[in-house]
C-alpha cells in the first residue's frame, strides 16, 4: 500500500461517537452561570457570538442575541455607513437610560419627524427650542401625527408643549416608572437644572429590563454589539464609522488569521485605536492565538 493509500488512514470520530454518561449533580440548572467575560466592557451572559455574515446578524439578529445575553456581529458586507447605522438601530434599540435622545426643533416639518421616528422605530420626539440651547418646549408622538394630511408643515402646529411633564437627570428606573404611569404617559424626558434637555427614559425600556433580565449590556444599559471589518483599504474608516456609532468591538473577520498581513493590519489597528476591544480571526492553533494576542487583540476568534 503507497504512502498515499495510508496517508489519511487515521481514526476520526463525529458527534454520534462519543456520549457523555450522567453523573450524580447537586447542581440545579438554575444554579448554573454561564456568564463570559471577554474583555474589560464586554461581558456576555450566555457564551454565545453570532457570526458575521450577510445571511446571520444585521440589527434584528443582533438585538435578539443581546437580548438573550450574547453578542451580535454585524456583517461588512454593505457600506460604511449602512453597517453604522445597523450599530445604531441596535444600541438604541434598548436602555436604561437614553442619554443622546434624537431631538427637533418647532422649525422642522412633520415628514422630517415622521421620517426620523420610523427610521429608527421610535415612538416619539422631544422638540427643542433650538439645536444649540437644547431646551426643552415640547414633545411629539405617533398619536400626534394622527389624521395629520399635510406632512410640510412645521412641529410645532401639533407637538404636545403645555404641562410637560419631566424628571431632572439621575431619576433612576423606578421612581421614573412611577411618574410615567402617575401621569399616563410614555416618554419621561431629564432635564438639567436650565431646562435643557438631557436624556429619556420611556416606558418601552423599563417593560424590556423587566422582560428580558439577562439582556448583555454596556456601562449605559443599551445593548452590546459588535462590528466586522476586513483586511482592506477602507479598515480604520469603517472601525472609526463603527466606533462612533456605538460598536463595542470590532472583529477583524478573515478566513486565515494566522498570516502576516493580517497580523499587520491587526498592530495598525490597535496603534490607531489603542482603547478599544479587538477581536480576530480565524485561528486554528496555539500559535495562531498566540500571534493575534502578540499583535493586539483582546480575543480570538477560532
Amino acid at each position: 500500500m503507497s504512502n498515499w493509500d495510508t496517508k489519511f488512514l487515521k481514526k476520526g470520530f463525529t458527534f454520534d461517537d462519543v456520549l457523555l454518561i450522567p453523573a450524580e449533580s447537586h447542581v440545579l440548572p438554575n444554579d448554573a452561570d454561564l456568564t463570559t467575560k471577554l474583555a474589560d466592557n464586554l461581558t456576555l451572559n450566555i457564551p454565545i457570538i453570532t457570526a458575521a455574515m450577510d445571511t446571520v446578524t444585521e440589527s434584528q439578529m443582533a438585538i435578539a442575541i443581546a437580548r438573550a445575553g450574547g453578542l451580535g456581529v454585524i456583517h461588512k458586507n454593505m457600506s460604511i455607513a449602512q453597517q453604522a447605522d445597523e450599530v445604531r438601530k441596535v444600541k438604541r434599540s434598548e436602555n436604561g437610560v437614553i442619554i443622546d435622545p434624537f431631538f427637533l426643533t418647532p422649525e422642522h416639518t412633520i415628514a422630517e419627524a415622521d421620517e426620523l421616528m420610523g427610521r429608527y422605530r421610535i415612538s416619539g420626539v422631544p422638540v427643542v427650542e433650538t439645536l444649540e440651547n437644547r431646551k426643552l418646549v415640547g414633545i411629539l408622538t405617533n398619536r400626534d401625527l394622527r389624521f395629520i394630511s399635510d406632512y410640510n408643515q412645521p412641529i410645532s402646529n401639533h407637538m404636545t408643549s403645555e404641562n410637560l411633564v419631566t424628571a431632572p437627570v439621575g431619576t433612576d428606573l423606578a421612581t421614573a416608572e412611577h411618574i410615567l404611569q402617575e401621569h399616563r404617559i410614555e416618554k419621561l424626558p431629564l432635564v438639567d437644572e436650565e431646562g435643557r434637555l438631557s436624556g429619556l427614559i420611556t416606558i418601552k425600556d423599563i417593560e424590556k429590563v423587566i422582560e428580558f433580565p439577562n439582556a448583555a449590556k454596556d456601562e449605559f444599559g443599551r445593548l452590546l454589539v459588535a462590528g466586522a471589518v476586513g483586511v482592506t483599504s477602507d479598515t480604520f474608516e469603517r472601525a472609526e464609522a463603527l466606533f462612533e456609532a456605538g460598536a463595542d468591538a470590532i472583529v477583524i473577520d478573515t478566513a486565515h488569521g494566522h498570516s502576516a498581513g493580517v497580523l499587520r493590519k491587526i498592530a495598525e489597528i490597535r496603534a490607531h485605536f489603542p482603547d478599544r476591544t479587538l477581536i480576530a480571526g480565524n485561528i486554528a492553533t496555539a500559535e495562531g492565538a498566540r500571534a493575534l494576542y502578540d499583535a493586539g487583540v483582546d480575543v480570538v476568534k477560532v
